[in-house]
């Protein structure tokens, strides 16, 4: 160059998104041979089998409180809200992981989402699927339940819209019709690959059904890319709003413990802390599975450990600022409710919370701790229960001592409350065994763009397409690739 300055080719210090050693076909290969694989491996068989006795286990404990009342759980006076509320809170939070690697991150061009998005918003559908159970059933009535909808009846009856039932009921389904619309979206592309690619023609008839006649020109791709990014919009306040709409549902009452205005920004960052947890805990077992460790790199499983410190230390906080509040307000209420939860009956239950939501993930602080899988894996599942005990702290406790100790009365949870747990877990682990097993779970169109020949010329692009290349759209391989 001139005056003797020498020109260095910049290289990117970071790990790579993507693991080396890979061409257009052999990602296409690589993720489309374990929908196309003949037979079923012993592992996935055998994990499909537990999990779906633990889903038969929710079906037949669903048909007794059906036919005998929810009378079968736990719940008393005043504890009148258990196990229903608590799981529908955790299934819900567990949920937002989903959309936020999709949607926030998308926005926010950060291309480590590529490899992990597609499985992890198949989880915030499974786990908003689970959630709605509860709100449906613990109504006592569930045939009654189309009441909660504004729908035009002869009786002239109407939903009563400051019942805090009424916005889980809008927050929830707005909450999963827009996840479902921004998965189904994002594999589209991926389902003409398939279909382009599959050997047996009721697999090319059935992929080509869901692919909607995709074929991958430039029309396709600049109102895919416009349609995939109007969703990514609205799933962003949606991933706010819902757990704050939730949180809603304890902040109005006046119950001791409950009545904070830190509620929402605290709900919504526990939201997350758990979904990160679930994806890594579903994604390290997947990874190591079916030797996907070249798409989901040790960049995307450092990553997720940042941001479960993070939300981890805000829901920390959270917990810092509700004894403070229970000291400074001088509330003889709140004083008392914070003195039960750390010394009460249930005392025991608070100080195990502390130890899985904030002493384990400190952990994540060490290199060596998040070079590590299985410590990672630890942390991850201490994070899972730690945020269930969050929900049984924050309902049973405040619960079962009120204001008038002539009601105080302790909770024991039966059977039934575990059998409905437990078989939620196994019905959610069921559809993520089929989802890993029949559909593609790493989006294959957005690994091709990140090779590098992949990354063509821009002029000959806007030659070939004459002029009329979509803006910002990404030249993607052809499928078939």
């Amino acid at each position: 160059m001139a005056d003797g300055i020498q020109k260095h080719e910049y290289v990117d210090p970071r790990p790579p998104v993507l693991g080396p050693g890979h061409d257009l076909r052999s990602v296409t290969s690589k993720i489309a041979d374990i929908v196309f694989m003949r037979g079923f491996q012993k592992g996935w068989v055998f994990g499909f089998a537990v999990a779906f006795l633990g889903a038969l286990m929710l079906f037949n404990t669903i048909a007794y409180l059906v036919l005998k009342g929810i009378g079968i759980w736990g719940n008393n006076i005043p504890v009148g809200w258990a196990f229903d509320i608590i799981n529908f809170v955790w299934w819900i939070g567990i949920g937002h992981a989903g959309t936020l690697i999709s949607a926030i991150l998308l926005l926010l061009r950060q291309s480590w989402r590529n490899s992990i998005n597609r499985f992890a918003e198949a989880m915030t559908l499974f786990a908003v699927a689970c959630a709605g159970l509860f709100p449906a059933l613990h109504t006592g009535r569930p045939w009654m339940d189309y009441y909660l909808f504004p729908l035009p009846n002869t009786m002239g009856m109407w939903p009563n819209f400051r019942s805090p039932l009424m916005w889980d009921v809008f927050a929830v389904s707005t909450y999963a019709t827009v996840s479902a619309l921004f998965w189904f979206l994002g594999l589209v592309p991926d389902f003409a690959t398939m279909r382009d690619t599959a050997k047996h023609k009721w697999q090319k008839v059935i992929f080509g059904m869901l692919s909607m006649g995709w074929r991958g020109d430039a029309r396709h791709w600049s109102r895919y890319e416009t349609a995939y990014l109007l969703l990514a919009g609205l799933s962003t306040p949606l991933v706010l709003s819902v757990h704050t709409i939730v949180s809603f549902d304890f902040s109005i009452g006046i119950v001791p413990g409950w009545h904070a205005t830190i509620f929402p920004p605290y709900f919504v960052a526990g939201a997350v802390y758990a979904g990160f947890a679930m994806v890594l805990t579903i994604g390290i077992p997947v990874r190591k599975f079916y030797h996907l460790e070249d798409f989901i790199t040790v960049r995307h499983i450092r990553n997720m450990c940042k941001v479960m410190l993070t939300t981890g230390l805000i829901v920390c906080y959270g917990y810092a600022l509700e004894a403070f509040f229970g000291w400074y307000s001088g509330n003889t209420y709140e004083l008392f409710m914070m003195k039960n939860r750390m010394f009460g009956p249930y005392g025991y239950m608070y100080w195990l919370l502390i130890l899985c939501n904030f002493l384990v993930p400190q952990l994540l602080w060490f290199k060596k701790m998040r070079d590590s899988l299985f410590w990672i894996f630890v942390v991850c599942m201490f994070i899972n229960v730690g945020m269930w005990l969050e929900r049984f702290v924050i309902i049973v406790m405040s619960l079962n001592r009120d204001f008038l100790p002539s009601s105080w009365r302790m909770y024991r949870p039966t059977v039934f409350d575990f059998s409905m747990f437990f078989g939620t877990i196994g019905f959610f682990l069921t559809l993520m065994f089929l989802f890993i097993r029949f559909v593609p779970m790493i989006p294959i169109f957005e690994i091709k763009v990140m090779l590098p020949e992949a990354k063509v010329d821009e002029h000959k692009v806007e030659e070939l397409t004459k002029g009329k290349a979509p803006v910002g759209v990404t030249p993607v391989p052809q499928f078939g690739d």
